[in-house]
């Protein structure tokens, strides 16, 4: 019985010392119908979370065919969208509602 429960306590021990990495948090605003930052620098080989908060009082689409990904976020709202891991490159985005000014770029490196 002792050494089930030491056994028992060891593994408690090693898996409150195992840290599981969170995706990094990389944050985009949209302000009047543009993308701030309009370039996000993101590692290679890295899943990402995109936390995107809507300041206008307009609904805005976060469009990419390259990664892949389109996310409406309604006016003075946020949105999530996790996108990763990506070879070095450049990977453009845009607002499918504005398209003419929401534009920016994920640069992978």
């Amino acid at each position: 019985m002792t050494q089930c429960l030491l056994a028992f306590l060891t593994g408690l021990l090693l898996l409150s010392s195992f840290n599981v990495a969170a995706a990094p948090i990389v944050e985009l605003e949209i302000r009047d119908h543009l993308f701030y930052p309009a370039e996000l620098v993101i590692p290679v080989d890295t899943k990402v979370k995109v936390q995107i908060t809507n300041h206008d009082p307009t609904a805005e689409e976060f469009e990419s065919y390259e990664l892949n990904r389109e996310k409406v976020i309604p006016g003075h709202s946020q949105a999530v969208i996790f996108i990763g891991p990506l070879k070095a490159g450049i990977y453009p985005f845009f607002g499918e509602f504005f398209p003419k000014t929401a534009q920016g770029k994920v640069l992978v490196k």
